[in-house]
C-alpha cells in the first residue's frame, strides 16, 4: 500500500514540476557589464592548443623510435 502511494506522489510531481517552473515568474534580464579587459584571453587558448599538439608530437616520435626489443638473447 505504501509503495504505491509514493509511486502516484513521485509520478504525479515529475507531472506537475515542469508545468510549475513554466508558470513561474521570469525575472528580468540582466545588463551585459562594460569591461575594458574584455579582449585579454581572446589568443591564449590558441597557445594552449599549439603546446598539447608539440607535446603529442614529440610523444608520438618517442614512442615510434624507441626500441620495444629485449636485450637479452
Amino acid at each position: 500500500m505504501l509503495r504505491s502511494a509514493v509511486t502516484a506522489v513521485s509520478a504525479m510531481a515529475l507531472t506537475i514540476a515542469p508545468v510549475a517552473a513554466q508558470a513561474a515568474a521570469q525575472p528580468a534580464p540582466r545588463a551585459a557589464a562594460v569591461t575594458d579587459e574584455s579582449q585579454e584571453l581572446v589568443g591564449t587558448t590558441a597557445w594552449i592548443l599549439a603546446a598539447i599538439g608539440a607535446a603529442l608530437v614529440i610523444w608520438g616520435i618517442i614512442e615510434l623510435t624507441e626500441d620495444d626489443e629485449p636485450n637479452s638473447p
